[in-house]
């Protein structure tokens, strides 16, 4: 009976649900608590299905769930708590990926780090991408493979009991005492995992944390599908679409815009791409370097994601460790990466070098021909052999227009990787989707980036390819009008507010091309010490962008996002892209984020009231 009360319950909220639901990729920070997440969600979706209440404007009130679609999403949540309910689990046990490898790597990833063996049995056969000598070899993870017809056959482990099952059908796990992890494969859709038992709930939040920084959670459309089958509902699959024509569509777009000769690689999300690029590029490393240390070299203030992903890769593997780059502020990229490359010439070391330009939130763009001089020098060892050449990473979601990979961009001397987050700009926040390039010295590498996109299942789905198909041709459009937006508004607040600092780029670096639209704010404070000062603007911050939102409701948004179609999004970067950042790394600057279509008039007159009560 109760089954029978929650597939009716989730029937009728496949009705009324918000359109958001299936659309949003980014989440709105005024209704979202990280420390919360995706109980604070499902605590109120629970109260809405005991009082029978599947009405839009309920579920349209109900706090963000997760953030972008990565960690999780509504209807994901929906889709866990579903089959946590019909399999007397916790709604945080059961966890969907759009990849259908990347839980069975999480669990390996947990039990590496806690020197804990892994029993890894299936029936049928394991996802093709599963590649047990590269798991084994580059990723350092440790397992035994056992294949079974059924549950009843799987031998008694020492350790964590990996069960692997591809299936049609959703939500039904045969959940014996001996699994410990129940990982439910569904060709079209992604997997689901279930925690089997007490004794594993540590590995909950570890399991999310990979979804969150490698990967993505099953799709919003995918999730819809996966609840329609649940409820005994047959639905046309969105996913199925003239894939192949969208894919060359997309490949020709990216080589028009940056310049480059080789096709690029579509990932799920922008740390898919990041993720391939650097286990790609350690397994290169490891071919070619046997016994050498590989050195990530990151800004410790960068987007968070970036930063803790090297960080998580750096503790699964001996000899690969990460090497702070000052970037922003008073440091000058150009001279922290000399002397970064310098030690790791002196080690005989292998430098792959993660940056973003412009960099986030203070939008600054080094001097690039010094820095091209720095990447270029030869270097040598402590015994004076010439030291092995830098990869340069580049992180170009801020200015995915500009040309630096082609073949007079001012880094195709340099092996460089360059990569976009396709939330942003490709897609106007359409799809999470990313891409990565290389410039025809750092082509060879791409093989190896690819293999490892494959290995975690992460390339972009069929509809995250027709949306970049679709969003691409006009990007560089849309980026010119919404440049020329944030100009004249940065224009328009030095004249209202001249005790401000505006962090954003010059008109000299404009007419060479980079034409951000997202600038950052330091408000004017007061107070006799740096606590009092540091307090007043962090205040004022808030006060700017809840006047905003509150104001202009159908524009202004408290949102980390970048590149979206409408509106001006605003944010503080402290307390959201920069979440595992170092606390005195951390920027409580406000950032905003202006788009081609917005009512920039309004935005002026709320910000010269917001000026008038200072």
């Amino acid at each position: 009976m109760e089954n029978n009360k929650i597939v009716k319950y989730i029937e009728e909220v496949l009705e009324n649900m918000p359109d958001d639901w299936l659309k949003l990729t980014t989440h709105r920070l005024d209704i979202y608590d990280e420390s919360l997440a995706k109980t604070q969600f499902l605590e109120q979706f629970e109260k809405l299905f005991e009082d029978h209440n599947s009405e839009t404007s309920a579920l349209s009130e109900l706090p963000t769930a997760f953030d972008y679609i990565r960690l999780g999403h509504p209807l994901s949540s929906v889709l866990e708590w579903a089959i946590a309910k019909l399999n007397n689990l916790k709604p945080e046990g059961v966890i969907s990926f759009s990849s259908k490898t990347v839980p069975i790597l999480a669990i390996l990833r947990k039990n590496l780090l806690d020197h804990k063996h892994t029993q890894i049995a299936y029936s049928g056969e394991l996802p093709d991408a599963f590649d047990a000598e590269v798991l084994r070899n580059v990723y350092g993870y440790k397992f035994e493979l056992n294949q079974v017809e059924k549950v009843e056959d799987i031998a008694d482990f020492n350790g964590s009991t990996v069960f692997v099952s591809q299936q049609d059908k959703i939500g039904h796990a045969d959940l014996d005492s001996k699994i410990d992890f129940y990982i439910s494969i569904h060709p079209h859709l992604g997997s689901i995992l279930l925690v089997n038992g007490e004794q594993n709930e540590s590995y909950i939040s570890e399991i999310q944390h990979v979804r969150r920084r490698e990967t993505i959670a099953m799709t919003p459309v995918n999730c819809f599908v996966a609840l329609q089958q649940l409820i005994g509902k047959s639905s046309s699959d969105n996913e199925k679409s003239n894939f192949e024509r969208n894919k060359a569509l997309v490949l020709a777009e990216i080589k028009k815009i940056t310049g480059t000769e080789t096709d690029a690689l579509l990932g799920s999300s922008g740390l898919s791409i990041q993720y391939a690029i650097m286990m790609g590029l350690v397994h290169d490393a490891l071919e070619k370097h046997k016994g050498k240390d590989i050195k990530l070299v990151v800004p410790p203030n960068c987007y968070g994601g970036t930063n803790d992903q090297a960080r998580r890769v750096a503790a699964c593997i001996a000899n690969v460790e990460v090497v702070d780059l000052l970037v922003d502020g008073d440091n000058d990229m150009v001279q922290s990466i000399d002397t970064v490359l310098e030690e790791i010439a002196h080690q005989d070391a292998i430098p792959y070098i993660i940056a973003e330009i412009p960099t986030n939130p203070r939008v600054e763009v080094p001097d690039l021909l010094k820095l091209k001089e720095a990447l270029s020098m030869v270097r040598k060892t402590a015994t004076g052999e010439a030291a092995i050449d830098p990869v340069f990473i580049l992180d170009q979601t801020f200015c995915p227009n500009v040309q630096f990979l082609s073949e007079d961009g001012v880094f195709s001397g340099i092996r460089t990787i360059s990569y976009v987050s396709g939330s942003k700009f490709p897609s106007g926040g359409k799809s999470t989707a990313g891409y990565c390039v290389a410039n025809t010295k750092a082509a060879d590498l791409l093989q190896k980036i690819e293999k490892h996109l494959i290995l975690c299942d992460n390339k972009a789905t069929a509809l995250q390819t027709e949306i970049l198909a679709q969003q691409l041709p006009s990007m560089n459009r849309r980026i010119a009008a919404a440049y020329k937006n944030t100009r004249e508004f940065v224009n328009f607040i030095k004249d209202a507010l001249p005790e401000a600092k505006i962090n954003f780029v010059s008109e000299e670096l404009a007419q060479e091309g980079f034409t951000p639209s997202v600038f950052s704010l330091d408000l004017p404070t007061k107070g006799k010490t740096d606590q009092e000062r540091e307090a007043y603007k962090r205040e004022l911050n808030n006060k700017l962008i809840n006047m905003m939102i509150k104001e202009i409701p159908q524009e202004s948004k408290y949102c980390v996002s970048y590149g979206q179609l409408k509106g001006c999004y605003w944010t503080i970067p402290a307390t959201s892209t920069q979440g595992t950042t170092k606390e005195d790394d951390k920027d409580y600057i406000a950032r905003v984020a202006l788009s081609p279509d917005m009512d920039l008039e309004l935005h002026k007159e709320i910000f010269l009231e917001f000026v008038k009560q200072l």
